[in-house]
């Protein structure tokens, strides 16, 4: 039976080597609750503290309580199977660079069979190159002109694309309910009736074809499948047209 998506991303560890900065330390922890990460392990951070924390990513306690601290990278890494870094730009041309997608698929693959971790650098200055080395893969975030992402703004690209590709996201997105049953033929063609005699009031046609222009409309709302509701308010623009026509005429 193969994992559930729950499964593997209980394998899967965020580390942050170093992070200066408690709001994006908040930020990255807000993502991981997002996407269903749940480890967090942090190599001498500036400043760590849950409170703090807690009031930027609210209810994120039990995550920040149960992440872990540690003197050295080797330390947070120790017991990971596969590791994917994270850089701005290629360091050097040895590297297995590859994009989020790629590296999602790679880190699903990966942590059905042992722990997985995604390393992220410091704000200021990323991972140095000894860092780097000790990574499987290395993915890049393909950006326009300005490359570089903070901290949880990588994170939420990987721990995205890591969600989907856990099989995570599945369910049914939700329909625009109906107001009403669908409009029957009679009561489309009420509606065109009522459009066209409006538009005919106000000269709309001029050089336009008037079956033309219908037909137009037709196509448009036969894409739209609107409901009964719809309907009748279309119907309804044409006869206020006409009746205001009908006023303004009056002498």
């Amino acid at each position: 039976m193969a994992p559930k998506p729950d499964d593997l991303l209980s394998r899967i560890v965020v580390v942050l080597d170093h992070p200066k900065d408690l709001v994006n330390i908040a930020g990255t922890v807000r993502v991981m609750m997002n996407f269903g990460l749940s480890r967090l392990r942090l190599v001498q951070p500036d400043v760590f503290d849950t409170y703090r924390i807690g009031g930027i990513a609210h209810r994120s306690g039990e995550l920040t309580e149960s992440a872990t601290l540690h003197e050295t990278l080797d330390e947070a890494l120790a017991d990971a199977t596969f590791i994917v870094g994270t850089t701005a730009r290629p360091r050097t041309a040895g590297r297995a660079y590859v994009r989020p997608r790629e590296a999602a698929e790679q880190i699903a693959r990966r942590a059905a069979e042992g722990p997985v971790a995604i390393l992220l650098g410091r704000e200021d200055r990323g991972l140095t190159n000894e860092d780097l080395d000790r990574c499987h893969a290395v993915t890049i975030i393909p950006t326009a002109e300005f490359s570089s992402l903070n901290l949880a703004q990588a994170c939420l690209v990987l721990a995205y694309e890591v969600f989907l590709a856990v099989g995570g996201g599945q369910e049914e997105l939700p329909k625009g309910r109906r107001a009403t049953r669908p409009p029957t033929q009679e009561e489309l063609e009420e509606t065109f009736a009522a459009l066209a005699d409006g538009l005919e009031r106000i000269d709309f046609y001029k050089a336009r074809k008037p079956e033309s222009v219908i037909r137009t409309l037709r196509t448009i709302v036969a894409r739209a499948e609107p409901d009964l509701r719809e309907a009748k308010l279309l119907a309804a623009i044409g006869y206020e047209i006409r009746h205001h026509i009908d006023r303004i005429s009056q002498p």
